[in-house]
């Protein structure tokens, strides 16, 4: 038996005397090599034996097949009297614990695959590997491991992720500069983070996003950091702003296009008003788009009940709507905000209404055929939407399809994306559009100086930045400077420092794999100890 033991240098302390083999197991028969125990109380050796019997113990497996030691234990008798112990169990090192009924190598292996996997997922691939065991014994095992050691944080990131989106929520700290999670917060206040900073007075560098129970936790349980805002987050509510202000003059933008685009639409036919498409207010018939109607219809209702004094927990609840929505109406500057998207809703039929304009005007009006030719072309609708586009052209002519206007985000992603990494069509018409409206013209203008900051670290150019954006008329970013003006310290250290929440996002990314693999069983104790054992 001595090439079992090489094979499996933790059986070093015993004597196999015969193995049992069969399809599915292996049973090792052995007895503990050493002479005599050691005393676990007291250390002293004992050679008086006072009884034996057969431990089961479950090993990691080989070949798939399950692996089973029967080790003969002898109890002794403790010969020094002054121990509280009369008689003890002998231990076989690597091999026993005190009433462990697994091995530590097969422990070990359990462990890495709970790591991993967690419970059901884990236990299915343990079965698979000859190593059975239940989903809620590997959780058991993966909860009895301690935390890591606690080692001193000096730069700290703080985000938080969803446990139920929409429900429950908890916090993420990570250490930047070990890039490692050191602890998991429930809830997203401020309360937990600042209880949790007070304990850790080295820290020095607080990251985080524009969360105000953030900011407020690190002022009350780490007054001598520095608080930076992360620069994406920055990024990403100067977009939103925009996009505001694009959608509040979209208008400008449809006019522009079409102004330069729509062509004469020729001769009409029995003496007849020429047909004109209908634009993204209306349907193929003239008739308001049912999104159009229902907002429009509810604007309206929202505004009649803030003018009469109500609030917006009651008008949500007298309009059975929900409460973000009935905010969303009540903080409109106009209805032409809300319809930016209704009018500007795209048809699988935009790309081939030239070809079908077209042969509409040279006689053909035969729609099947129109069909079988877009068709061949790529369209990948029904009949009935070619139908119900020409049925209201009848005999008269069509005008040239003018080009679509582009949509709100496209428009932004124009105005947020690097002038010299812009395609140059896309930079045509934003300069056309820029061109048209000044308000959009100066948004372009604040987008490309905040970008500078950014990208230089000129934190110290922000507040003339932001009296500049108040001197114009754009009430959408009127509002981000007020709001930045309420963290102009963090904001300020966010543009100039190299720190940001970018690894912390990563840890995010990985935290809602790791709550996936779970199965539903992503109690808070239970990822915690995932996310801090897991790297």
């Amino acid at each position: 038996m001595r090439s079992l033991e090489v094979l499996l240098p933790h059986l070093a302390g015993v004597v196999v005397e015969f193995v049992q083999q069969s399809a599915a197991r292996i049973v090792l028969h052995a007895h503990a090599r050493a002479a005599r125990g050691i005393c676990p109380h007291c250390s002293q050796p004992s050679e008086r034996v006072h009884g034996r019997y057969v431990r089961r113990m479950a090993d990691a497996a080989i070949g798939g097949r399950a692996v089973v030691v029967e080790l003969l234990i002898r109890r002794f008798r403790c010969l020094n009297d002054a121990c509280t112990a009369v008689t003890f169990a002998e231990q076989v090192d690597g091999l026993t614990t005190p009433h462990a009924r697994r091995t530590p190598l097969l422990r070990s292996v359990l462990l890495s695959i709970a790591h991993t996997l967690a419970g059901r997922p884990g236990a299915r691939l343990a079965a698979m590997l000859g190593m059975r065991c239940a989903k809620d014994t590997m959780l058991q095992l993966l909860r009895a491991v301690p935390d890591p050691p606690k080692a001193p944080v000096r730069v700290l990131g703080v985000d938080d992720f969803a446990l139920r989106k929409g429900e429950s929520y908890a916090t993420v700290l990570v250490d930047l500069e070990a890039r490692r999670p050191v602890d998991i917060l429930p809830g997203r206040e401020a309360e937990p983070l600042a209880v949790w900073l007070a304990e850790h007075p080295e820290i020095e560098i607080i990251c985080r996003d524009r969360a105000g129970a953030y900011a407020e936790g690190a002022r009350t349980g780490a007054p001598q950091a520095v608080q930076v805002a992360d620069g994406w987050h920055l990024w990403r509510n100067l977009a939103e702003a925009v996009e505001k202000t694009v959608g509040s003059h979209h208008g400008c933008i449809r006019s522009a296009f079409a102004a330069s685009t729509t062509a004469d639409p020729g001769t009409a036919r029995n003496d007849t008003q020429p047909f004109e498409p209908p634009d993204g207010m209306h349907d193929c018939l003239g008739r308001p788009r049912r999104l159009v109607a229902r907002t429009t219809e509810r604007y309206a209702a929202v505004q009649e009940r803030l003018a009469e004094g109500k609030t917006l927990t009651a008008i949500a609840r007298e309009l059975r709507l929900d409460h973000s929505t009935v905010r969303r109406f009540a903080r409109a500057t106009g209805i032409d905000e809300l319809l930016v998207k209704a009018a500007n809703r795209q048809s699988i039929l935009d790309e081939y209404k030239p070809h079908l304009h077209q042969r509409w005007n040279e006689g053909c009006r035969d729609i099947p055929r129109l069909h079988r030719e877009v068709q061949e072309l790529g369209f990948p609708g029904d009949i009935q939407t070619v139908r119900r586009y020409l049925r209201q052209a009848k005999h008269h002519e069509l005008p040239m399809a003018p080009r679509p206007t582009p949509r709100p985000r496209r428009v932004v992603r124009w105005i947020m994306t690097d002038p010299d990494r812009l395609p140059a069509d896309d930079a045509q018409e934003l300069k056309e559009i820029r061109a048209t409206c000044p308000h959009l013209d100066a948004a372009a203008r604040y987008v490309r100086d905040f970008a500078a900051m950014l990208h230089e670290r000129r934190g110290d150019l922000l507040p003339d930045w932001m009296e500049r954006v108040l001197a114009d008329d754009l009430p959408a970013l009127h509002s981000l400077v007020t709001g930045l003006r309420r963290d102009q310290d963090a904001v300020v250290a966010g543009l100039s420092s190299s720190w940001s929440s970018g690894q912390v996002e990563g840890h995010v990314t990985r935290i809602k794999l790791l709550k996936r693999k779970g199965y539903g069983r992503a109690n808070l104790d239970l990822l915690r100890k995932r996310v801090l054992l897991t790297t």
